[in-house]
């Protein structure tokens, strides 16, 4: 995937805030959605050393920088290095640094006292290998933030490997020894007959040919059927503070 493609503010993966166009209702509220969770996450900082792991292009990572209880360092860390040179041009500071590596694998000798990573379990073919690294980098009596969506969207997003429910996460985190502490729950409505129409902004990277889809994976379409029934025409999405017990 190229720079101009990684920073499309035209795909499901990547929100540019800067080049959001005002008639991008969708783009907006999605963002919205995405601050929201930062916002939330910020009370859980108190000083010490921050990792926002899969930050995108950094406004996130500010965010959290300039939370009240101000940290000693907020460290952005994201796969793409075109969202990683966005991130240093756009929002480093004094506070801040961004660097391309990848949360499964990342070592850091240190140790957070806060881990952030929203909307990025869905995304790698381990959840629990991830998780279980940000308990290996989390200090003792630190906070893991996280968010996914609970609602189907592996039929759609070709990017995101796995569906959650809001059990099933939480689940995830109580495997691995984490102890829940808040939650943040989100619903962002649409409208499917612009999303057929291609009306809906931010759709370049939608999958393509939905029927064969459902052809070749008819459990997705159940799911998809079924949280339409339950929830409607609506996504929602979970975010978990969880502690690491300090002994």
């Amino acid at each position: 995937m190229g720079m101009a493609e990684s920073l499309s503010n035209h795909s499901l993966e990547r929100l540019i805030p800067d080049e959001l166009s005002t008639g991008d209702a969708t783009g907006a509220a999605t963002l919205e959605l995405h601050l929201a969770r930062y916002r939330f996450a910020s009370r859980f900082i108190n000083g010490g050393r921050v990792l926002d792991c899969a930050c995108g292009v950094g406004y996130g990572t500010a965010l959290l920088a300039s939370a009240e209880r101000k940290p000693e360092h907020v460290l952005g860390v994201d796969i793409d290095p075109s969202a990683v040179d966005y991130a240093t041009r756009n929002y480093r500071g004094d506070g801040t640094s961004f660097k391309v590596g990848d949360g499964a694998v990342l070592a850091d000798a240190a140790g957070f006292d806060t881990i952030v990573s929203l909307e990025t379990v869905e995304h790698v073919p381990d959840p629990t290998a991830l998780l279980a690294n940000f308990g290996r980098l989390l200090k003792p009596g630190g906070t893991l933030i996280a968010s996914v969506p609970v609602t189907p969207s592996v039929d759609v997003n070709p990017y995101h490997l796995h569906d959650f429910t809001e059990r099933s996460f939480r689940r995830l985190g109580a495997s691995l020894g984490l102890v829940e502490i808040d939650s943040l729950s989100q619903k962002q409505p649409f409208d499917p007959l612009k999303i057929a129409s291609g009306k809906e902004a931010r759709l370049d990277d939608m999958r393509k040919g939905l029927p064969l889809y459902y052809a070749r994976h008819p459990k997705a379409l159940s799911k998809r059927l079924w949280s339409t029934l339950r929830d409607g025409f609506c996504n929602k999405y979970l975010t978990v503070a969880w502690t690491k017990p300090s002994a």
